[in-house]
């Protein structure tokens, strides 16, 4: 069980990787849910129901991963990371510009930044929140602040 959790929750394992782990998980994340979306065209409402399925069952073996590694938020852990990308295409009918490249370069930079950058209440849920749920949110959180961005950015083009 310790294995497979550790694969769920590190993204086979790119949270491993020794350089910027989130970066790695957010890119990973972006190609994961490009296929999903834009490839396998599954429908918004299967979409938001494999999201609700995906953010218990993380909870879950994030608290568990937590507990035999003895980590909080371990660096590893980047299906936070999925999970806030995941949140952006839930909206991706609104948030597209010009074409899919352009979209997922912006999902990526602007999440990024709004995930390091962790402005409130991601920054609340990052420091008080000790569990799965405070592990994820902070990730989500950055996910709606880019839709925002992104919807604001589509308004002006």
């Amino acid at each position: 069980m310790k294995n497979l959790t550790n694969l769920f929750v590190s993204i086979f394992f790119i949270g491993y990787i020794k350089i910027v782990p989130g970066t790695w998980g957010s890119l990973a994340a972006l190609f994961i849910m490009h296929f999903l979306f834009n490839i396998l065209s599954i429908s918004l409402i299967m979409l938001v129901i494999i999201f609700i399925i995906l953010f218990f069952l993380s909870n879950s073996l994030i608290n568990y991963f937590s507990s035999f590694t003895d980590s909080e938020d371990s660096q590893h852990i980047v299906i936070d990371e999925l999970l806030g990308v995941f949140f952006i295409f839930l909206f991706y009918d609104l948030i597209k510009i010009y074409n899919d490249f352009i979209t997922c370069i912006l999902i990526f930079v602007i999440f990024r930044i709004f995930d390091i950058s962790k402005i409130f209440p991601a920054s609340y849920f990052d420091r008080k929140v000790k569990n799965g749920y405070g592990v994820m949110l902070d990730d989500i959180i950055a996910g709606l602040y880019t839709v925002l961005t992104l919807i604001v950015i589509n308004a002006f083009i």
